[in-house]
């Protein structure tokens, strides 16, 4: 468990285009749409803050230079920000926490946080549910989605599954499975999870990353997806499912999903409730 007289630092992704967002993020990055009257940044940011982490990252692309003023025209954020620019190429998640390196204490985990997820989480808890053996923590659900993630009994990560065309990728050769070879039926589906001893879990967007990560990033090149490099290194380093309870989550990374997150806003659902017990670690 981090220490929490010593600095907590995160990582905000707030670099990528928006296209499901369009025509807002036409003249706006996905960062500055508004949600109940602010910026979805400075609801994480504020969030962050009231958690208590004291330095944050954020990386920046499409309309780079409105998301820097935005930040620097406030005083009152009490926190350490700085950017990782990435105007000159769009690294995709794994590339943008490659290049984000330098920012960061070499010492201390990182929690990442994609912008555009609004969420009762409790971040504190979240970090701190973070193992030092563990290469990543990601936050995951139950929800309904067509891509899963899958893990073992240990809650260590063991494959991704698309369960639209029936693939499996996986480090272990055999979970693998091309495209239409699992049946896209739900009895087959269990059926393949059951004899494997997997859970399935939807991704949130959200994960803790021990600073062994950068090490083992050098060689992955420029762009690339974190989920594949965990896939790629989840066969010898521990990439943990944090299955938050009570999880209420809303990506807003589409128009219709941001009408619903702005309704639950104006009710109050995403306000932090009382810390429920962590999972066994």
């Amino acid at each position: 468990m981090p220490d929490f007289d010593r600095a907590m630092q995160a990582m905000i992704f707030a670099a990528g285009m928006g296209t499901r967002l369009r025509p807002l993020t036409d003249t706006m990055p996905k960062a500055l749409v508004p949600l109940c009257g602010k910026p979805l940044l400075e609801h994480l940011l504020l969030k962050m803050k009231a958690a208590g982490f004291q330095e944050v990252v954020i990386n920046v692309h499409h309309f780079a230079g409105m998301i820097r003023a935005f930040i620097e025209e406030k005083d009152s954020w009490e926190m350490k920000i700085r950017f990782s620019d990435e105007t000159d190429l769009l690294r995709d998640t794994g590339g943008g926490i490659r290049h984000a390196a330098p920012l960061f204490d070499p010492k201390e985990p990182v929690l990442v946080h994609n912008v555009d997820i609004v969420s009762n989480l409790n971040l504190k808890e979240f970090y701190s549910f973070h193992r030092p053996d563990s290469l990543a923590t990601l936050l995951v659900s139950a929800r309904k989605t067509s891509r899963y993630l899958l893990f073992d009994k240990r809650n260590c990560l063991a494959a991704w599954m698309n369960a639209s065309t029936g693939e499996v990728k996986s480090p272990f050769p055999e979970l693998k499975r091309s495209p239409g070879q699992l049946e896209k039926r739900e009895d087959c589906i269990g059926r393949f999870l059951e004899e494997y001893g997997l859970v399935r879990y939807a991704f949130a967007g959200v994960h803790v990353i021990s600073p062994r990560i950068f090490g083992l990033m050098e060689g992955a090149g420029e762009v690339f997806s974190i989920i594949d490099f965990y896939l790629s290194v989840a066969d010898r380093f521990p990439v943990r499912a944090f299955p938050f309870p009570g999880l209420d989550l809303v990506d807003v990374g589409k128009a219709d999903s941001l009408k619903e997150a702005e309704a639950r806003c104006l009710r109050g659902d995403f306000r932090i409730a009382p810390d429920p017990a962590a999972p066994d670690k």
